[in-house]
């Protein structure tokens, strides 16, 4: 695009309303709205908050939403009352360079990707609030994921799938019991564009199964530098049932599901083949989109004559895999019939058996009872392999090594790299201002350094703690806003309602937790005992209060009643309104959590969380951990810079393990957290807790990035798989 182009013009300031001024502001409003590049630039979402901030808020910060509702007129004349004239071409400017822009990480370090790029999978990506095609942690990785690819300049192009209807919205009704309900997103209010072929014809690719065939038009959203293809199988040719196939996120039966990864990795490859993308590698993020390699095989099969196994082999050299749960329910297993009624067609164009399809999905290849598992099929026809923190590489590695019983444990060849969050998007924009400040000029840019964090020690402890407070009113009221709201939706009285609006105490010790309500992550544990947890809660000098938000599965019933307990203690007048749960939990909600709350708690049954990135959320926006030491906290603990439930280890009785780890959770939070967060200098300032809060900026913010987990998937994954100067893999 031309600098002359009046979209991209960022020259002399447009003051006219007039006809062509409008329709060029308009433009470029639109511009910026379409890429979600605008989504962790705080300079462009302020810019679209004040167009109308009450309507940006109603609108589930949606910008495109939000200049339907205006006319170019309209939007001139509002731009000239709040004088953002200079914002926007500014903000264009910006998104004009960060597109163009020649020097970069991956410039300097994976130039080998620039003409094959990596191709990165996975069932959902968590982008913003405003594009629900997510359900929870493992969808906002993904978004993250590429989110720093695109900061890095890292060639990367990303798959997924574009549910009509994403995840559920949660709401609890007079009982406290979950209640899902299901939304259609309105494209025309998403940036998703139609993918249009090399001769500029919309995409849409078809996969044959055993009883017919299978069709999905395939969406564009651009991330940053990055593009990201969804596909869809709302499309003409589908049978009804198929043209819903795609509606929802983890809805449907397990034939449901083997049909939407099918689309997924088939169907995903097939697309990138015909925009003209040739990859260099692919990453697999967990098990849904196995089928990847095993269509790149019948690619080279038909186009080089390889045989099977000699192009299984070079497809399995540029495969990277990233298993992402502990749990054995967690990984998808289809039946034999299954499998051959939606890989048949592509079993005979590879030449190999039933026995030999299905034995790739096997830990015991001739055990004709074993079910056909994608975590399975997809360690085989890879050769770089991760968990995604090192006590869950552990795990994983003792969870498959029946894979290679010839090895032991220690050399099974997964290895790990930990789990990071997109610093921009998570972090704060009055901690973003306050690092501004103090750290080095341009630190974004060095984020992954460890001397830039240092400088939080600079920072004087009235401010940070200042700037914190800030944070935790604005928090509070939003969570006020939510609460009011979730009582008049139920018909509450409106003295119910009205108390919604003045729940929580500002300067009360206040807890978070927030995450997908599976029972393993024990989000009642709290509970466990109520009069010991009421003293604390209700104890006048030194109060505290706990703020849950979080979703269970929709089959999930143990689940809904862990939900349903916490829910209902705001029946209960011994509680006083300590305890508040906040619905339909996303990445809207979990942003004001973990950029307000003092302390976010997990305590999850060890060892069976992954990595867990809220926590590294909050990192960044000065709170503190309580955690278990699990996933990516087993890790990151030193003793200063947050808190730790136990010792890491845990008991062969689950009923002990849970009792002992309760135990633990109290006595931390009597002896330790609450009269730190209560030890008081002469101006009001808890000094040895903002010191906790220093140590947790410095020693973890740099180590927990984004930035920092793909800067090792390039040079530990990507380059070597590729073709470049081959890394270890971290193993210990």
């Amino acid at each position: 695009m031309s600098q002359t182009d009046p979209v991209m013009d960022s020259g002399p300031e447009v003051q006219t309303t007039g006809e062509l001024g409008a329709d060029a502001l308009y433009q470029k409003c639109m511009l910026l709205a379409r890429n979600m590049w605008w989504s962790w630039h705080y300079e462009v979402i302020n810019l679209f908050r004040d167009l109308d901030p009450i309507r940006w808020r109603q609108l589930d910060h949606n910008p495109i939403a939000l200049l339907h509702e205006f006319t170019p007129e309209r939007l001139a004349s509002r731009a000239a009352e709040m004088v953002l004239y200079s914002r926007i071409n500014y903000a264009v400017r910006r998104l004009k360079e960060y597109m163009t822009t020649q020097t970069s990480f991956g410039v300097t370090h994976a130039s080998i990707l620039g003409a094959k790029p990596v191709a990165y999978f996975s069932a959902e990506f968590g982008l913003h609030e405003s594009l629900p095609i997510y359900s929870g942690g493992l969808g906002v990785l993904s978004g993250d994921h590429i989110k720093s690819a695109s900061g890095l300049g890292v060639p990367l192009v990303a798959v997924g799938l574009f549910y009509s209807q994403g995840y559920f919205r949660q709401h609890l009704d007079n009982n406290g019991w979950q209640k899902e309900e299901y939304q259609d997103t309105r494209v025309e209010n998403t940036p998703l564009e139609p993918a249009r072929t090399r001769d500029g014809k919309p995409l849409t690719i078809r996969i044959d199964t055993r009883d017919g065939k299978l069709f999905a038009k395939v969406w564009l959203v651009q991330v940053g530098r990055v593009p990201l293809y969804l596909l869809d199988s709302n499309v003409d040719g589908n049978r009804p049932e198929d043209r819903e196939l795609t509606n929802r996120l983890y809805g449907g039966n397990e034939r449901t599901r083997i049909r939407q990864e099918l689309v997924l990795g088939v169907g995903g490859v097939r697309a990138l083949r015909e925009l003209g993308v040739d990859p260099g590698v692919y990453h697999l993020n967990e098990g849904h989109s196995a089928f990847v390699p095993l269509e790149v095989v019948r690619e080279r099969m038909q186009d080089d004559g390889l045989a099977f196994d000699d192009a299984l082999r070079e497809v399995a050299h540029r495969t990277v895999f990233t298993t992402h749960t502990p749990v054995p329910a967690g990984h998808d297993r289809f039946s034999g019939g299954l499998v051959e009624e939606h890989l048949g067609p592509l079993r005979d164009q590879l030449g190999i058996s039933y026995d030999q399809l299905m034995g790739l999905g096997r830990v015991e290849p001739q055990n004709q009872q074993e079910t056909f598992c994608m975590t399975v099929v997809a360690l085989k026809l890879s050769r770089r392999a991760n968990a995604v923190s090192a006590l869950h590489g552990q795990v994983t590695r003792r969870m498959w090594a029946h894979l290679w019983p010839w090895r032991v444990e220690e050399e099974i060849p997964i290895g790990h790299i930990t789990n990071g969050v997109h610093v921009p998007t998570w972090l704060a924009w009055q901690m973003q201002q306050l690092y501004d400040r103090h750290f080095p000029p341009n630190w974004m840019q060095r984020m992954g350094e460890p001397d830039v964090w240092q400088n939080i020690y600079s920072v004087d402890p009235g401010e940070l703690w200042e700037t914190h407070n800030a944070l935790k009113n604005l928090m509070l009221t939003f969570v006020r806003r939510r609460v009011s709201r979730q009582s008049r939706r139920r018909g509450e009285s409106e003295d119910i309602v009205e108390a919604g609006r003045n729940i929580l105490d500002p300067n009360a010790l206040t807890i978070g937790f927030g995450r997908r309500f599976a029972t393993y992550k024990r989000a009642s544990m709290l509970l466990r005992d109520e009069e010991r947890l009421l003293a604390m809660l209700n104890n006048k000098e030194r109060p505290v209060q706990i703020i849950f938000a979080g979703k269970a599965h929709p089959a999930d019933d143990p689940g809904k009643q862990l939900i349903q307990r916490i829910a209902n203690t705001r029946r209960d007048p011994r509680f006083h309104n300590r305890i508040v749960f906040v619905e339909d939990y996303d990445v809207n909600v979990c942003r004001h959590l973990i950029q307000g709350v003092d302390v976010w708690l997990n305590n999850p049954r060890r060892p069976l969380e992954a990595s867990g990135t809220s926590g590294q959320k909050t990192v960044l926006n000065g709170g503190l951990n309580l955690s278990i030491l699990d996933g990516w906290w087993a890790e990151a603990y030193d003793g200063t810079n947050g808190f730790a439930i136990g010792r890491g280890t845990t008991h062969v009785s689950q009923e002990v393990t849970d009792q002992r780890d309760a135990e633990s959770l109290y006595n931390v939070l009597e002896e330790e957290i609450v009269p730190m967060f209560y030890d008081r200098d002469v101006d009001g300032l808890p000094r040895r807790w903002i010191h906790r809060m220093m140590n947790s900026i410095a020693t973890l913010g740099w180590r927990f990035s984004a930035h920092r987990m793909v800067t090792d998937y390039t040079r530990h994954c990507y380059v070597p798989a590729a073709g470049g100067v081959s890394c270890e893999m971290h193993l210990h």
